[in-house]
């Protein structure tokens, strides 16, 4: 009897580890490379995005693209001097933004979640890859070159701006707060309607509460970054709706993971007492 348990649990537990999303509706796709990659490292890269090399459109990323839009925004040692991350992306008609990162290591999912859907893009599967660790930042301008490549489209210049501003003010809220930087931020875009008629003292109130909410403390410098990035969306034609969704999204995702340490907690806590004859 214990076999046949056994059996099936392990059968669930290998069917939840090999599921993998199923990317439907999708149009056109494009891989925008970095160019100071080898061809080995590219061979691991195509590797991560699961395609051929060539099975896609290809464009290519310099130092010097990304610094376009990071230059000032984003310090030295965080943008590098080779363009070494690469990415994939593929226009889909519905879903919203699907993310994964390989070998990203400052730059969140939900971060480039977030800033994508700033600068104008809503439906779309993106994997940011490097072969080896990197911030992440740099991909930003490869995400904006490969979607536009891919959609036949052009992003707006001040909205591709000000979600470079909202990678780089989240991640250094996030390095000091922890996860909840990101919550912070969309629920703040998610306010957009009534702030572009505050004043600069009443945006500063809503942002001390709003990191209340998240049982967050900002201090005063971290206050005047996330003051003149709300000024910024303020001056952006952006849809709060759109936000909104995008913060349900970011909690329910939260809680399904938790619901899956949770998982194989009891998984785990199963087999010890079953070890154990319990």
């Amino acid at each position: 009897m214990k076999k046949k348990i056994l059996m099936s649990i392990m059968a669930i537990a290998l069917s939840m580890t090999m599921m993998s999303p199923v990317w439907a509706d999708s149009k056109s796709a494009c891989v925008a490379i970095g160019a100071d990659n080898t061809e080995a490292q590219l061979k691991t890269v195509y590797g991560y995005f699961g395609i051929s090399r060539g099975a896609v459109e290809e464009t290519v990323v310099t130092n010097a693209d990304e610094r376009q839009y990071l230059g000032g925004q984003v310090s030295s040692d965080k943008i590098g001097s080779l363009a070494l991350s690469s990415v994939y992306v593929q226009e889909k008609t519905s879903g919203g933004i699907e993310i994964e990162t390989k070998n990203i290591d400052w730059v969140t999912e939900d971060m480039y979640k977030a800033a994508l859907t700033t600068a104008g893009i809503t439906n779309a599967k993106v994997i940011v890859a490097a072969y080896t660790p990197v911030s992440g930042t740099g991909a930003l301008t490869g995400i904006y070159k490969a979607y536009e490549a891919a959609t036949g489209t052009t992003l707006d210049e001040a909205a591709k701006t000000t979600a470079v501003d909202e990678v780089v003010v989240t991640g250094e809220l996030q390095d000091a707060v922890g996860d909840d930087a990101v919550n912070i931020i969309n629920s703040l875009k998610t306010e957009i309607a009534q702030t572009k008629g505050m004043s600069d003292d009443e945006i500063r109130q809503l942002i001390k509460e709003t990191a209340t909410k998240y049982d967050t403390t900002l201090t005063d410098d971290q206050i005047e970054e996330i003051l003149g990035l709300v000024k910024q969306f303020n001056e952006l034609n952006m849809d709060p709706d759109t936000f909104v969704k995008l913060l349900e999204a970011s909690q329910k995702s939260a809680g399904f993971f938790d619901q899956i340490q949770s998982f194989f907690q009891n998984f785990s806590d199963f087999f010890t007492n079953l070890s154990s004859g319990k």
